[in-house]
């Protein structure tokens, strides 16, 4: 696959190896640096480490010089690769690459191939093939051809398999949607390359037979059994054997498939249709021409997928109200609604919009509940793809940073209208009709001069009213704030202002010289505000998110909320701040950049009071909002006194969780202006209330990086209280995330900064979460001697809601161990203690343990009592992780006492359930039991999907005893092959090296 000439840097081994940047091919060097590159892209992530360097690099044995040669190769790749210091590490004894950084075509075959089989397993075979089509189509010729090696060259060996692997199943979907006759020549084709696959052969004899050439298929079964007796001296298997009698017989199960049924139906959007748009502007001036291409473009709608018409031009010179003009303009063409979304890609001091955070906007824009939106992106982008299916939707990206920001949120299917606006060209987002803007001719200068300043005056100096366009630049943001300042001043004539721009003391120097025309104009109306609203201006530039309430502003300027609201409406009145909506202000992003510039004049140290004050705005609130949603958190000292600034309304849990909701984006740049500032204990005190938001919305990745943060400013604090806070929801998020390792790192160290405290309850704490990290790693024998120290300490400190929680982490290890007695005890206990303390959030999972442990005992009648018991306990707890897997143990369960399938099937009910949730773990969990009652149902294709995901999960994250379970599922489900023979013997060795005996490996 040859790299589109857009792509940043990307590595293609599915061929000869290639690298690419921005269209450009990379020279990679000699043998020896394509080598070594080589072998770490096969690996990419993975520290490898010189020894295994050196034996990729030479075919016969390697000079003494060996080592220092292959470092001199990664210095050597690291100059001829863009950024290569950030994408070939050094880590410990070894290199790795980082993938986060690069695209490299052989992970992105593997994730393909992965969403095949969901989709397949989903009963979405048109999907599946669809997406293997693409995985296949990356391929350019025989893996990493030319780079010779044995290592190399055992890789290629390895992968060339998945890609014969994946061809079978493209082959086999094909089959089952009811293709034969055009797969022959394709299927004739690579049995030539493969005669002995007897895969491949078998579905040559299907396809022949359904095209009517029954005669053919029945000589492809002897052309293979005769090489197999030449070349192997056996015969062809059962499976080969048994289709050749049934074309012999024509059995009807050869036959095609029944036609499918009709697709369902898609997400109905709302009654009415969604408009988000921003309001058109009614003095909108000139700008015909490229608003009568932008229309003509949206009219050239292709049938393979949306139309998108990007707006490229410099800041200031009116991108969006062109790109809102015309979609206003288009909205009758899109009856399905139109939506507006602004990405802030270059909006100073900001973080770009994700594309996570903007496809839940607009995933809820569509009325989609917030339940059912996935966490993860991938999941999102599936989801708003679907829903816009046969819709015609108009979207507009407003202020977009790059492409990869944008790819995600673009529709999949034909009928929708994408405009795009953006400072810069962004040559990499295929398909897009670009169409740039500059300034305005001096023709439609003068004619907006007249709109906004009105005919009369402009008639009454026609020389100065041209002019004044002039020194603007003819840039519209220049002139509507210039013809603000004259409309607020009607003693000023045009010639005076004229005059004023003239003054080289009174303006930039640089008006000439694009955006920076804008800092000129800009400096002019901050030049005529008073004394007290330069430095509000000034001050309220600090605020470090995009929108910001009346409230904010009164903490940043020191003052009431009326105060505040009555500078920031003057603000508004000259055009400094925009009003996106009543009660929120905004500055645009070039206004901010000019007011961030004049912080230089304010008095000493003005703006860091500021700040701080700020922070401890934002600090106070977010106690009060916490309080009220999560009532039961424990409260700790943060070392800093409460905020005397006025409050939101936050009496309510609903008000608070409004508040938390809109404010997230700033809170999150609260914590980095925090950091950036150096106020650490506002960093880590923030951090912490904050996480609390992110966990409860399933923003997992940002409540990692946030723990990350706090632990980091704890350290330079030298604060061990706030220090083993934020060690414990680091561990939390990591634990969630499935970051094992770094979890037990943080769990280790908060263990030990609790001892060095003398804090047992953090150190009973910590040796519970050390223990539950080493449980999911399969080092059982040392989880176990944590969670005795753990529940030891919470026995003797006498908090028995800590002891529950332990029980039921304990209570797992022994059930994932075998020990299904000592389970059954744990779980027991655990559900005791949570009945004393009325804690009916710990209940249902201690009873869900309890019967994990029965079922493990073959006690099936007891698992389905405390099941049921526990799926009427979930109705007040709302946690739908833990639910899914109630409802999958429900279906096993009630499948082994011979019970009917409920409709909704439970099992089905517990997949849902975890679609929208991005926990590794439990998902893993969910699918294996899933996967075994599929295969005791009789359908073993989806036992099969299942297990393999599980699979992938629990190896990706090392959560052993689940990758155990996963492969006895794939070995089950294959049946007596040479496959599956390979999967058992791998699983054994997990369940071997886990201690879990043989008799109670669960199957």
């Amino acid at each position: 696959m040859t790299t589109a000439a857009g792509d940043r840097l990307r590595f293609n081994i599915l061929g000869p190896i290639e690298g690419w940047s921005n269209g450009t091919r990379l020279r990679l060097g000699g043998v020896i640096q394509e080598r070594v590159l080589a072998t770490l892209l096969l690996d990419p992530g993975k520290v490898l480490p010189v020894s295994r360097l050196v034996e990729a690099a030479w075919d016969e044995e390697p000079p003494t010089t060996a080592s220092h040669q292959v470092r001199k190769a990664i210095a050597d790749l690291r100059r001829r690769i863009p950024g290569g210091a950030e994408v070939l590490l050094t880590d410990g004894p070894g290199y790795r690459v980082a993938l986060e950084q690069c695209e490299i075509d052989l992970a992105e075959f593997g994730l393909l191939t992965r969403k095949a089989k969901i989709a397949a397993a989903e009963s979405r075979p048109a999907d599946a093939a669809e997406i293997l089509r693409g995985a296949l189509a990356l391929w350019r010729g025989p893996v990493l051809s030319g780079s010779g090696g044995p290592v190399i060259q055992a890789a290629s060996t390895s992968i060339e398999e998945r890609r014969l692997t994946a061809a079978e199943q493209l082959f086999e979907l094909h089959l089952a949607l009811g293709e034969a006759a055009e797969l022959v020549v394709d299927l004739k084709d690579l049995v030539q390359q493969h005669p002995l696959r007897e895969t491949l052969r078998g579905q040559l004899m299907v396809a022949l037979y359904r095209s009517g050439r029954q005669a053919e298929a029945l000589e492809e079964y002897g052309k293979v059994r005769e090489l197999l007796v030449e070349e192997l001296g056996i015969d062809p298997g059962p499976h080969l054997t048994k289709l050749y009698e049934g074309i012999l017989r024509e059995s009807p199960e050869l036959a095609g498939p029944a036609p499918a049924p009709a697709p369902a139906a898609p997400v109905p959007l709302p009654a009415e249709p969604p408009s988000t748009l921003p309001y058109d502007l009614s003095d909108f001036t000139g700008r015909e021409r490229e608003l009568a291409e932008i229309l003509g473009s949206a009219g050239e709608a292709g049938e393979q997928g949306p139309r998108i018409v990007a707006i490229d031009g410099m800041g200031g010179c009116g991108k969006t109200s062109l790109a809102v003009r015309a979609a206003h303009r288009l909205a009758p063409d899109y009856p399905d609604g139109q939506l507006h979304i602004d990405l802030r890609g270059y909006t100073p001091g900001d973080q770009p919009v994700t594309a996570g955070t903007a496809l839940d906007s607009l995933l809820r824009a569509l009325g989609i509940p917030g339940d059912r939106i996935p966490d993860d992106v991938p999941a999102r982008t599936a989801l708003w793809r679907a829903t816009l299916v046969g819709r015609r939707l108009l979207i507009l990206l407003d202020n977009a940073g790059d492409a990869a920001g944008i790819r995600p949120l673009l529709p999949a299917s034909a009928g929708c209208l994408v405009l795009v606006t953006s400072r810069a060209r962004l040559v990499d987002l295929d398909g897009a009709r670009w169409i740039s803007i500059g300034v305005m001719p001096p023709e439609e200068s003068a004619t907006l001069v007249a709109e906004t300043l009105g005919a009369q005056r402009v008639a009454a100096e026609p020389e100065a009213a041209a002019e004044l366009a002039r020194l603007c630049g003819h840039l519209p943001l220049a002139l509507r704030i210039a013809t603000a300042r004259l409309r607020n001043r009607p003693r000023w004539t045009l010639q005076y202002l004229a005059e004023r721009l003239r003054d080289e003391t009174r303006r930039l120097d640089e008006l000439s010289s694009g955006a920076r025309s804008v800092s000129a104009t800009l400096r002019l109306s901050y030049q005529a505000l008073d004394d007290e609203c330069r430095t509000a201006f000034r001050t309220l530039a600090l605020h470090p998110g995009g929108d910001m309430d009346v409230h904010a502003a009164g903490a940043l300027l020191g003052s009431g909320t009326r105060e505040a609201e009555d500078l920031l409406e003057m603000l508004l009145d000259v055009h400094l701040v925009q009003q996106p909506e009543i009660g929120l202000y905004t500055f645009h992003d070039l206004v901010r950049s000019f007011a961030q510039s004049q912080l230089g004049e304010s008095a000493e140290g003005e703006d860091a009071v500021a700040v701080e004050r700020l922070l401890c705005y934002y600090l106070t609130a977010t106690e009060v909002a916490c309080d009220l949603l999560y009532s039961g958190r424990r409260h700790r000292p943060t070392g800093l006194l409460p905020s005397t600034a006025e409050l939101p309304d936050l009496s309510t849990a609903d008000r608070a969780q409004e508040w938390f909701l809109r404010e997230q984006t700033a809170l999150l740049a609260a914590v980095t202006l925090a950091e950036r500032r150096g106020h650490d204990r506002y960093v880590v005190c923030l951090a912490r209330n904050l996480v609390f938001q992110l966990n409860a919305r399933g923003h997992l990745e940002e409540f990692g990086e946030l723990g990350r943060v706090a632990v980091a400013a704890a350290e330079r604090l030298q604060d061990l209280a706030l220090l083993g806070v934020s060690l414990s929801n680091l561990g939390v998020a990591c634990w969630k995330l499935g970051r094992f390792a770094e979890g037990l790192d943080a769990a280790r160290e908060s263990r030990d900064v609790a001892i060095r405290l003398g804090d047992r309850h953090t150190q009973a704490h910590s040796e519970s979460i050390l223990g539950q990290f080493n449980s999911l790693l399969g080092n059982f024998a040392e989880a176990l001697g944590h969670m005795e120290t753990a529940i030891a300490h919470e026995r003797s400190l006498g908090i028995p809601r800590a002891e529950a929680e332990s029980l039921t982490i304990l209570s797992t290890l022994y059930e994932q161990w075998g020990r299904y007695e000592e389970a059954r005890d744990a779980a027991q206990r655990s559900a005791e203690l949570s009945l004393q303390l009325g804690q009916h959030e710990g209940l249902p999972g201690a009873l869900t343990d309890l019967a994990l442990a029965h079922l493990g005992l073959g006690e099936y009648a007891e698992a389905d009592r405390c099941l049921t018991e526990a799926r009427a306990l979930y109705g007040d707890t709302g946690n739908q992780v833990n639910l899914a897997l109630t409802l999958a143990l429900s279906a096993d369960v009630e499948d082994r006492l011979g019970k009917p399938p409920r409709t909704p099937d439970h099992a089905e009910g517990a997949l849902q359930l975890m679609r929208t949730n991005s926990s590794p773990l439990r998902l893993a969990k969910v699918e294996n039991t899933v996967g075994r009652l599929r295969l005791r149902q009789g359908d073993a294709a989806a036992a099969l999907a299942l297990h393999q995901h599980a699979f992938d999960l629990s190896a990706a994250i090392s959560y052993r005893i689940e990758e155990a379970y996963a492969l006895v599922g794939m070995a089950d489900a294959l049946g007596d092959t040479a496959e599956a023979a390979a999967h058992r013997a791998a699983a054994e060795k997990l369940f071997a090296g886990m201690g879990v005996p043989e008799d109670r490996r669960r199957t």
